[in-house]
């Protein structure tokens, strides 16, 4: 049984294996708004979400999930105390980057997670199409293309020049 569930992890792994515009896009978005004063980003950092049981979104992870950006308040940054191997405390903004060997309803299955734990807005990024769709709840989106020449998060109040993120 542990060779199966090892098998599991390793191929859940090469799915979420990022690539070279996947990579790109995930150091983009925290540069733009790193000089944002209201808010700490953060890179694959672990959410602690033992207090809901993922399986009914159908998701295999078990206690945690980890979305390539996190954006929290401000006053969330470096702790001088200690380190925290999972945040307990949600952020506001969780953003996923397809990368091409990852599943889209795998990626909407961590969304109806993510806004069950009490985060207010997910971005959906598809790199080939250079497209961001701006999630407020499930299955409720705004999609922005390469036509528009920002995307509008009014949850967040953020406002990003598309043109920044894919060039």
């Amino acid at each position: 049984m542990n060779e199966l569930m090892a098998f599991e992890d390793e191929v859940n792994e090469e799915k979420e294996m990022g690539s070279r515009n996947h990579s790109f896009v995930q150091a983009k978005i925290p540069a733009l708004l790193f000089n944002d004063e209201r808010f700490s980003v953060f890179v694959e950092l672990s959410l602690d979400t033992s207090q809901i049981d993922l399986k009914q979104f159908g998701l295999t992870a078990k206690e945690e999930l980890k979305p390539d950006v996190c954006v929290y308040p401000k006053s969330v940054g470096f702790n001088d105390d200690d380190d925290d191997l999972k945040m307990q405390d949600m952020p506001p903004l969780a953003v996923e980057i397809v990368s091409p060997k990852q599943n889209l309803s795998d990626i909407l299955s961590k969304f109806k997670a993510y806004f069950a734990l009490g985060i207010k807005s997910c971005w959906l990024i598809v790199p080939p199409i250079k497209t961001i769709a701006v999630y407020s709840k499930p299955n409720h989106f705004r999609t922005f293309g390469m036509d528009t020449s920002e995307i509008i998060d009014e949850i967040m109040d953020i406002r990003l020049p598309i043109q920044k993120i894919f060039g």
